[in-house]
């Protein structure tokens, strides 16, 4: 990036954009200007070449037949897959989580091979979906406060030996695994099931990919009381009895 612009791509917006996941873009946006940072925000859409010179890719969560299409044009695409090799950060929700992995099943009961940029395979579900609020603890070693979101999925996700748990929950399923994690991570390449929008619920989370974009250990203070209050309230609700 250059010392005051930051190049922001919104990945197949008109595929994977189902459950409000745009907002996260509009987070990253609103606490880079909050630091004096310039954006440049890129929407790709599905018919479009994703550019390889982005600086964060944001992509959000689909339903079965889009993330299928998504996954495809991914593949054919590269970019993306570029992009991570020029050193890109890239946040990904449910869909476009699993789409970053090894393998998930398709729409069509079929084993879709996945970007292969996080060592995660996943599997559909046989029970009741995962749905419902999320509390969690994030991996201690990206030096976050607790987790807050929504999920609602019908995906089992395993993590592969060259990954991480990016969290671990208190409350609700996560990976639906069985074994407490949610989402996963290696190096610049993040992904959850969570919704919110996820990074309106932490919006620490957002600063930690401006953060790497920039190469910096630390950002200006910003105005957080509103994000503070949206997420007490939510992580209030998310412990009231049913």
């Amino acid at each position: 990036m250059s010392d005051n612009s930051l190049r922001l791509v919104w990945v197949y917006p008109d595929l994977l954009s189902t459950y409000g996941d745009q907002g996260n873009a509009l987070v990253v946006e609103r606490r880079a200007h909050q630091r004096g940072l310039q954006v440049e925000r890129y929407d790709v859409r599905s018919d479009q070449p994703v550019p390889t010179s982005g600086d964060i890719y944001l992509i959000g969560g689909g339903e079965d037949r889009p993330q299928r299409l998504a996954a495809e044009r991914l593949r054919r695409d590269g970019g993306l897959q570029r992009a991570v090799g020029n050193g890109a950060i890239v946040f990904s929700v449910c869909a476009g989580y699993q789409i970053l992995g090894n393998e998930f099943i398709n729409d069509l009961g079929q084993r879709e091979p996945g970007l292969g940029l996080l060592d995660v395979i996943s599997t559909r579900g046989e029970g009741d979906r995962c749905v419902g609020d999320v509390l969690g603890d994030i991996d201690p070693q990206l030096g976050l406060p607790p987790l807050t979101g929504f999920e609602n999925h019908q995906g089992i996700t395993h993590i592969g030996p060259s990954a991480r748990p990016f969290a671990r929950v208190t409350l609700g399923r996560g990976n639906g695994t069985g074994d407490g994690t949610e989402g996963a991570y290696n190096g610049t390449v993040f992904g959850t099931y969570m919704h919110g929008p996820v990074l309106a619920r932490n919006p620490l989370i957002a600063d930690l990919l401006l953060k790497l974009a920039l190469d910096v250990n630390a950002l200006p203070p910003t105005d957080d009381r509103w994000y503070d209050a949206l997420r007490a309230e939510r992580m209030n609700a998310a412990q009231q009895p049913a």
